[in-house]
């Protein structure tokens, strides 16, 4: 099979490798300050899709988050991988595109296309780079269950001096625009350098700071991480919707996440749109009419006290799309005021949007 960047042969076959593919990537818990003491190493956050890359040889598995093949959608990335990756590893990283200001997750979620041709077409005028952060195995060797500062050093050894960012990492970053590259992630044990970090990278589009404990074993699928963003964050699943006054565009989406026996809560709703996008979601809403969403779950309320005789009523979804907003702070179970709409997340499946994403999970 032919990479579209460079035109590099690579083979997908069958692996050796100590850890066979697929595996839920280890997660991270929001938090709102920087955790600190003996034995916190920081990190970037970047802004991109997460990913696994197992290399054996010549053959090459890129899988997502959610076990989605991104061999597809990045055609580019194999053949930067046979050049730069350990013969046999396993590594845990995040696809970045670089755009002129910095990263551009619009660009990146355009590359999720059924169209082949327009998948090559973006990879030539746009490609993607690689972001490492963790190597779960190499060679025969399975590193999973090794301090995550031994896994570090050993990625460091593994990609050598030239894949490590300099101390001018804005500049490094908008200079991605347009090429390929395997990069190894910052890293600090030193709080007052993560904080600077923490201002430094929001230029250029990085979502906050990774903590991880330097003794941590890797723990797929679990949030042993810890994560700072500069504004609170969550993953919502749109379970229905309201519509605007004039009946022509939605008024609000509303908002649910899934609890630990799988039922959809309402948490809250958003309503940050512009005429024209209220007008485009309701014909977009209207194919998923009908679905259970809230129906097991807390739902929307009808009128209360405080709105009046305002028509409250809405109209459930089919619980298929996800969306990043942002808010202020939980009260109870639910956003305190209303969410605020970031951007749709094309990369996530609905049943990932779990209460565990908050510091303290609401109780039932």
């Amino acid at each position: 099979m032919e990479g579209a960047a460079g035109g590099q042969a690579w083979h997908h076959q069958a692996m050796a490798l100590p850890i066979a593919p697929p595996i839920a990537p280890m997660l991270a818990k929001l938090q709102e300050e920087i955790p600190t003491g003996e034995g916190w190493l920081y990190e970037p956050k970047w802004d991109g899709f997460r990913a696994l890359v197992w290399r054996d040889g010549s053959s090459i598995e890129i899988l997502s988050r959610d076990g989605r093949d991104l061999v597809r959608y990045f055609p580019e990335l194999p053949a930067v991988f046979l050049e730069k990756l350990p013969r046999r590893c396993v590594v845990d990283g995040e696809v970045i595109l670089a755009g002129s200001s910095g990263l551009d997750f619009d660009g990146l979620q355009m590359r999720i296309h059924p169209a082949r041709s327009r998948v090559e077409m973006l990879a030539s005028k746009t490609p993607a780079s690689f972001i490492a952060f963790d190597l779960l195995a190499v060679a025969t060797r399975d590193l999973m269950q090794r301090p995550f500062s031994e896994r570090r050093a050993k990625l460091e050894d593994g990609l050598g001096e030239e894949a490590r960012f300099t101390k001018n990492g804005n500049a490094e970053i908008t200079a991605l625009k347009g090429q390929t590259k395997v990069l190894l992630t910052p890293q600090t044990g030193n709080v007052d350098a993560a904080r600077s970090w923490f201002k430094e990278f929001e230029a250029v589009g990085l979502d906050g700071l990774i903590a991880k404990r330097a003794e941590g074993p890797y723990v797929p699928g679990k949030r042993v991480m810890v994560k700072i963003k500069h504004q609170r964050t969550a993953d919502c699943v749109v379970g229905g919707y309201r519509l605007s006054k004039a009946g022509d565009g939605i008024g609000s989406l509303l908002l649910g996440v899934y609890d630990d026996g799988g039922e959809l809560q309402y948490v809250g709703h958003t309503s940050s749109f512009k005429a024209p996008e209220r007008r485009a979601l309701l014909k977009q809403l209207r194919a998923l009419e009908g679905g259970p969403s809230f129906g097991a779950g807390r739902a929307p309320g009808g009128p209360s006290r405080w709105a009046g005789m305002r028509d409250s009523s809405w109209v459930s979804v089919k619980p298929e799309l996800v969306c990043e907003v942002s808010f202020d702070y939980m009260q109870g179970h639910r956003f305190r005021h209303a969410a605020t709409f970031i951007r749709w997340r094309t990369d996530k499946k609905p049943k990932e949007c779990r209460f565990d994403q908050f510091s303290r999970p609401p109780r039932r």
